[in-house]
């Protein structure tokens, strides 16, 4: 099988243009080395950013009509965010296929988070230019969009302490105190129950099997007996 027909495969798309999806993989530091190469993927990626913010707003609004605007803005950033795009080059072994200049090569360029996600939104940017914006937007569904209600769960959790702690701040606050009321269970199933104060009044109790999902939890619970939604 050739290269062509490899990167083609583990994306799930067959290119017409092959001249599209060399440029798409080209980084500029390969241009030093030659300088008859067709040139490299930035303004491929300055084009597959814009129609992957489209394409992204799109799906979220019909998607999720009863969200607000905030909660669609913040689904949006978590999709488009740097560490989920080059989660899924990886997971697309992209970086495999980079064409990059001896100095990006010997310094780990391959796996570097920034050149995978900026390769991603390029070769987004390429299969618009070769098969259309439908193309363009299965392409999304698949590697993106697909791990939407994953990425909710996920950055919900990690959002409850971050969201409290942000409006408290904004309230003039110095922010919460998240104290162990109680351990039961043995060592390697210990259950949490933590507190988390304001002005020195408990108001979230949270429980779970370590104290940061604890704290969590308890947090979750001050944010609802605060009428926040986060």
């Amino acid at each position: 099988m050739s290269r062509r027909d490899m990167i083609c495969r583990s994306i799930s798309y067959q290119f017409s243009d092959d001249t599209i999806l060399k440029q798409a993989l080209t980084h500029r530091s390969f241009l030093s080395q030659d300088s008859g190469w067709l040139g490299c993927n930035e303004r491929l990626e300055f084009l597959g950013d814009a129609v992957l913010g489209l394409i992204v707003t799109d799906e979220l609004y019909h998607r999720f009509p009863q969200r607000s605007e905030g909660e669609l803005t913040k689904m949006k950033s978590w999709i488009v965010s740097r560490e989920h795009l080059s989660r899924q080059a990886t997971e697309c072994n992209l970086g495999d296929y980079l064409i990059l200049g001896n100095g990006e090569e010997k310094s780990g360029g391959r796996k570097r988070p920034s050149i995978l996600s900026d390769a991603f939104e390029a070769l987004i940017g390429a299969i618009y230019l070769d098969g259309g914006i439908e193309e363009a937007r299965k392409f999304i569904r698949s590697h993106l969009i697909k791990e939407l209600d994953k990425l909710i769960r996920e950055r919900g959790q990690q959002n409850f302490k971050s969201g409290l702690l942000e409006y408290l701040q904004g309230q003039g606050d110095r922010g919460p105190k998240y104290l162990v009321r109680n351990e039961k269970g043995p060592d390697h199933k210990k259950e949490f129950t933590v507190d988390v104060v304001v002005k020195g009044e408990v108001i979230g109790t949270g429980k779970g099997y370590s104290k940061k999902k604890a704290e969590q939890n308890a947090a979750r619970e001050a944010i609802r007996h605060l009428g926040l939604q986060i």
